[in-house]
């Protein structure tokens, strides 16, 4: 569900937002539907890698790479994929750490209300 949840939110606020609005949808998402850390964290990080993943070979195939081979050569690689590989990791890393933040913002306060 949170994997659904995050793609589809995800997808909806790249086309308007900056990138970092990931990490505040994973955060809220999360926080409100995460039920376990393992998937507060995995949920959102497979996400964004599928999502990023995606997008980036969408853009890329119509100028069959050009700007993606360029990139790598600056940064000293010579494939393409490798550089697609560490933008989606970069995001789902992101997003997973976002999201496992937010669940357990949820359980402080919770039990922080528990106290009271």
């Amino acid at each position: 569900m949170v994997f659904i949840v995050i793609l589809l939110l995800a997808f909806l606020a790249q086309t308007f937002l900056p990138w970092w609005a990931i990490i505040v949808l994973s955060f809220a998402t999360c926080g409100i539907i995460g039920k376990t850390s393992k998937i507060s964290f995995w949920q959102p990080f497979l996400a964004i890698i599928v999502l990023w993943a995606g997008m980036a070979l969408y853009k890329s195939f119509p100028n069959n790479h050009l700007l993606a081979g360029r990139v790598a050569i600056m940064f000293g690689i010579k494939v393409w994929p490798a550089i697609l590989a560490v933008t989606a990791l970069i995001g789902g890393l992101a997003a997973g750490i976002s999201g496992l933040c937010g669940y357990h913002f949820r359980k402080a306060i919770l039990h922080a209300k528990a106290k009271n």
